[in-house]
């Protein structure tokens, strides 16, 4: 963990693992005082968790009309370059943006053979098995916000024929950017189409990544609190 950077004086490593042990911690110890605290947060969530669902459906809709727009192309006989990649880009966010609400609502895969044996070990070893869980998710949204950087860092672009207006790029530029440099990079700005920034792409998977940590996280507390897993199969008939 050598590039763990500190944050506001600590290792990073420590505000993403050790304070999310702790509070799961105190959720187990203080349960009742814990949910009152955490009430407020856990609403919150949910809302979010809702709205990345909603996000996940606007890209799957987006790949129906980017097959459609396909069709029309080649009956036409006109091109549509960079259709392929776009498609990509829409389904990596298709699936990134749903994890976090699937997870709520059941969606996720879960072999609860060894759950189903007695309810005493029932919620110790799902506790168990979300802990690692939002450790590994913790890991993978730590290093796909990484790519992001190391993208945005080497200029790497698409190899494909995919490209943006350079306004797109910069306008998602500014959310990285403190306001002090919002001149600056609308100076530098042009109104051609550019290759695809790569880091543009991976975005929604390191928003998805981290969206799907924190639900697991959330997911712990609640287990810990309520004594009972907060995640329901839906029936489907």
């Amino acid at each position: 963990m050598r590039d763990w950077q500190p944050f506001l004086g600590l290792p990073l490593w420590v505000w993403l693992f050790i304070f999310p042990i702790l509070l799961a911690a105190f959720c187990l110890v203080q349960g009742k005082t814990a949910g009152r605290i955490l009430s407020p947060l856990w609403r919150i969530l949910d809302r979010i968790y809702l709205i990345s669902g909603m996000f996940a459906a606007v890209f799957m809709v987006t790949i129906l009309m980017l097959i459609v727009a396909q069709m029309i192309a080649r009956w036409t006989g006109s091109t549509f370059p960079g259709s392929t990649e776009y498609a990509g880009y829409a389904m990596a966010a298709t699936s990134f943006f749903a994890l976090a609400h699937a997870l709520t609502r059941g969606a996720h895969i879960r072999v609860s053979i060894f759950l189903n044996m007695n309810r005493f070990t029932m919620m110790w070893l799902d506790a168990f098995a979300m802990l690692i869980a939002s450790v590994t998710a913790t890991y993978f949204a730590r290093y796909a916000i990484k790519t992001n950087i190391m993208s945005r860092m080497l200029n790497d672009r698409t190899q494909g024929q995919d490209f943006v207006p350079e306004w797109v790029v910069s306008l998602i530029s500014m959310l990285g950017n403190s306001p002090a440099k919002w001149g600056e990079i609308w100076a530098k700005t042009g109104s051609e189409w550019v290759y695809t920034p790569m880091w543009l792409p991976q975005l929604p998977m390191s928003i998805g990544a981290v969206l799907l940590a924190v639900a697991l996280w959330d997911n712990l507390t609640r287990l810990l609190v309520n004594r009972e897993s907060s995640i329901v199969g839906e029936a489907v008939e």
